[in-house]
């Protein structure tokens, strides 16, 4: 099925090119190699983003690519850029570039040519003074405006006027033809960031590439973490749109010139006083005081501190007296006692005006004095001191390693001919703080250097890494079968065509709700797609098959459930539903299925309230109107037209007898509100939190009750030590006797084997609730008959479909699920028992009445 795998190739994740090829000789031959090379791969990407470290000239690069840019459609080009940092650009462009005239500092459009590069503040593009849209090319230089992603009026703007995506009035457009970013910090450890960047860059909206690489956070919506198995796609995927460089070596050039000085370190401990460590909310007191417990405690440590630190910076400046350095602080009133400690410091300050405080950047750079105090969300990016200056103290230690990191680096930088000394102050109640950063320091590190790799290992090729990503095609089938029951690890759109025509009597599954979860690394899983239309695209490709194979007149029961859509992705402000359920209904109705009933099962609103904030009562007191209700999930049965519509009987009709499907039975299967006991098969989650007492005793039944598996109870223990409740002292899953003499005392656990394994790797939706299955499968098919899902999961279909007697068959496309999944259903053959939420339940209130 070539169009399948077209479909399935055309996922793989690369960023889409909006650039043009140049000649190499036509870029500036002053500049360095790799800065020659760096050029051309911007410029054929057209919105890319450059993060090079400290001192391998951004600032070149991104002059030379806005010039050529601009010159490429006859325009003119524009390069935001930090305070204090203009003179830089100014310079590189005469001195590195052998410019006859520096590019012009602007504020207002009339200032400007038709042509040219052009340079302008931030501030200038935030305040509306400076419409960005009138330049053809732009580079944002230390892009700090795009950190705080959707959360500040200055991205919200820069995304408007240069990425053309207009959030209150919810108007696309292309934006600027070309736009890039420059910056040698950007946080790995900092999804969000990195996400920020490529919205701007339109490489992709922030909630795709959330579902795509993200797991969700139940607790912290916002609280981003990597799948696993998505990690080497992502950071391919970020490659492909930014250029990480730590060295010129990374992109094969030589290294001389470009070590980077040593870093001496100075941490300066001092003692706290834990009288005053304070209460915490509860009322209860704190017997020491702890600055990383919040923001407002760290506040309250760094004031009663102030005094300490203060003498303490006096004293590592008598150590050398006549160095030039920099006092880095956060508080206002750090400066102020700075200043009245230090004799000619100079200050820069948000509230100072914006020429006078750009000008003492500039004078301290050129070494005119020698000691500056300044915050790092101000001076702390693009600013170089490294000519003069070769010391920094921080008054004071913080949570924000991107603000300290980047500090650290106005003087570590390639081109300082001295060793880097940095001392750092903080009190004993900051040690947690320290670690913190110490931590994200060496995350940094280790990060960046994949990054490196990445681009040692590809070059500036997106076709290698396109072939890479390309190996998450495909899977090889592997089949189970066993007495009433056959399951297949494979892509279901193409297990399905390998089934015969008419050959099954009731198809039931829960089917992906679209991009909300993706179940498998590989591409041919339908949650790796880009968005509900994307999803149902592929689903184009499976209903019809699903048609195909089910007999005429037989029923399709669809599990599904309504979405809901944030308020900053839908323009409203507030969660809207999205009605996926109708959707699904439009989709099998296209490919000739009809649609005969919609049944209703109620959800839990409370733990419906975790996942998306959005029925809280709080907001419920704030504003009632803003407010929508719990999302039920449904049942939609569809049927498959029999061949003779004279009558409307199917071909083969479910017939039941009135003895055994009695009248009380017929009311509630009629009835179209379904209701749950919730039972389904038992998910890793699940036994978060069980101890090890529950374990034992859950383990010591299942031996007793089940014939005795060796592998099957080697792997139950290889799991349970993954999650780390195996305890070295005692055995925790001894094997049982029936035996009198022989005694055992353990406990049965849960059949968890690879799904165990698995957890921290997927994320998988609760399976069907086993009653919900069952009613589906009596109402709809009789003994004997096949039923079947193409979306196996655990496999809770088929294995209910043994217990009733009929043959069970199903796909999945993870080898993990398919692997318990097929388990279970060897375990149904044998009359065994499936694990569930409910015997775990029982476990737990057994050891808690005992």
């Amino acid at each position: 099925m070539s169009s399948y795998d077209d479909f399935l190739r055309r996922k793989i994740c690369v960023a889409p090119t909006h650039g043009f090829e140049i000649d190499q000789a036509l870029v500036n031959p002053s500049m360095k190699p790799h800065c020659r090379a760096v050029v051309p791969w911007l410029l054929a990407g057209g919105r890319r983003a450059l993060f090079a470290s400290f001192g391998l000239h951004k600032t070149v690069i991104q002059l030379e690519t806005v010039r050529l840019a601009s010159e490429y459609v006859g325009g003119r080009g524009l390069i935001t850029i930090p305070l204090g940092v203009r003179q830089e650009f100014r310079r590189d462009a005469v001195e590195r570039l052998g410019w006859k005239e520096p590019p012009r500092f602007i504020r207002r459009i009339e200032e400007a040519d038709a042509t040219g590069v052009y340079l302008t503040n931030y501030e200038t593009v935030r305040d509306g003074k400076l419409d960005p849209r009138h330049f053809d090319a732009t580079s944002l230089d230390e892009a700090d405006c795009l950190r705080g992603f959707g959360g500040s009026k200055t991205f919200r703007e820069f995304m408007k006027l240069f990425a053309g995506d207009d959030r209150e009035s919810g108007i696309r457009t292309e934006g600027i033809r070309y736009r890039f970013v420059a910056t040698a910090t950007p946080s790995p450890n900092d999804y969000i960031e990195l996400l920020a960047y490529a919205a701007y860059l339109g490489v992709m909206d922030v909630a795709a590439a959330k579902t795509r690489f993200f797991k969700r956070n139940s607790e912290k919506a916002d609280q981003l973490t990597i799948h696993p198995h998505k990690e080497e796609e992502f950071w391919l995927w970020v490659a492909s749109w930014a250029l990480f460089i730590q060295r010129p070596s990374d992109l094969g050039f030589s290294d001389d010139g470009y070590q980077l000085p040593d870093l001496e370190l100075h941490w300066h401990e001092l003692p706290s006083d834990h009288r005053q460590a304070g209460t915490e909310k509860d009322g209860q007191g704190r017997l020491f005081s702890n600055a990383a417990v919040g923001i407002q405690d760290a506040a309250k440590v760094k004031r009663e501190s102030l005094a300490g630190r203060i003498e303490r910076l006096q004293q590592i400046r008598a150590e050398e007296p006549d160095a030039h350095r920099i006092i880095w602080h956060d508080l206002e009133a750090e400066r102020h006692a700075i200043e009245a400690a230090v004799p000619g410091v100079v200050s820069v300050y948000g509230a100072q005006d914006l020429d006078e405080r750009e000008q003492a950047i500039v004078d301290f750079s050129d070494g005119k004095y020698q000691e500056l105090a300044a915050k790092p969300v101000i001076a702390g990016a693009g600013c170089n001191f490294q000519r003069h200056c070769h010391q920094a103290v921080f008054l004071g230690i913080g949570f924000k390693f991107r603000d300290f990191i980047q500090a650290v680096h106005r003087i570590q930088r390639f081109g300082q001919p001295h060793r880097v000394r940095i001392d750092l102050i903080y009190t004993e109640a900051e040690r947690d703080i320290r670690r913190q950063l110490e931590r994200k320091w060496a995350q940094h590190n280790q990060q960046a250097e994949k990054m490196s790799k990445i681009i040692r290992d590809f070059g500036l090729a997106h076709a290698a890494m396109a072939s890479t990503l390309a190996r998450s095609l495909g899977v090889e089938r592997v089949e189970a079968s066993g007495d009433g029951y056959t399951v297949v690890n494979n892509d279901c759109v193409l297990e399905t065509q390998r089934m015969e025509a008419d050959g099954v009597h009731l198809i039931v599954t829960s089917i992906p709700f679209s991009t909300q979860y993706e179940y498998s690394p590989s591409y041919n899983d339908f949650g790796h797609t880009d968005d509900n239309a994307h999803f149902w695209r592929q689903m184009d490709f499976l209903i019809p098959e699903l048609f195909r194979i089910l007999q005429p007149g037989r029923v399709a029961a669809i599990h599904v459930k309504d979405r809901i859509t944030p308020g900053g992705i839908n323009g409203f402000g507030f969660q809207t539903v999205q009605p996926f359920s109708d959707e699904c209904i439009a989709a099998f109705q296209k490919h000739g299925f009809a649609f005969i009933a919609r049944k209703t099962i109620v959800t839990d609103v409370v733990r419906e309230n975790n996942q998306t904030y959005r029925l809280g009562w709080t907001e419920q007191c704030k504003d009632g109107s803003r407010m929508g209700a719990g999302m039920p999930e449904y049942m939609l049965i569809f049927r498959k037209p029999p061949s003779d519509r004279s009558n409307g009987y199917a071909d083969v009709p479910a017939v039941k007898s009135k003895d055994e499907y009695t009248r009380p039975r017929w009311q509630f299967d009629a009835h179209g509100f379904m209701r749950s006991s919730g039972n389904r098969p038992l998910q890793p989650e699940d036994l978060d939190g069980l101890d090890q007492a529950a374990i034992y005793q859950r383990f010591k039944a299942h031996s007793l009750e089940q014939v005795y598996d060796f592998r099957h109870d080697v792997t139950i223990a290889e799991a349970v030590d993954k999650s780390g409740w195996l305890p070295t002292t005692f055995m925790l899953l001894q094997p049982q006797s029936w035996h009198p003499d022989v005694w055992t005392d353990i406990t049965r656990m849960l059949t968890l084997n690879s799904t165990q394994a698995a957890k921290g790797r997927e994320q998988h939706l609760c399976p069907l609730q086993f009653d919900i299955v069952d009613r589906c499968i009596e109402q709809y098919s009789m003994p004997g008959e096949v039923v079947f899902d193409p979306f196996g999961g655990l496999m809770t279909v088929p294995y209910r479909a043994i217990k009733l007697r009929r043959y069970g068959r199903a796909c999945e496309l993870s080898p993990a699920y398919f692997l318990d999944g097929a388990a279970y259903c060897a375990a149904a053959a044998r009359e065994m028992a499936m694990p569930d939420l409910f015997a775990l339940l029982d476990a737990e209130q057994k050891e808690n009445a005992a």
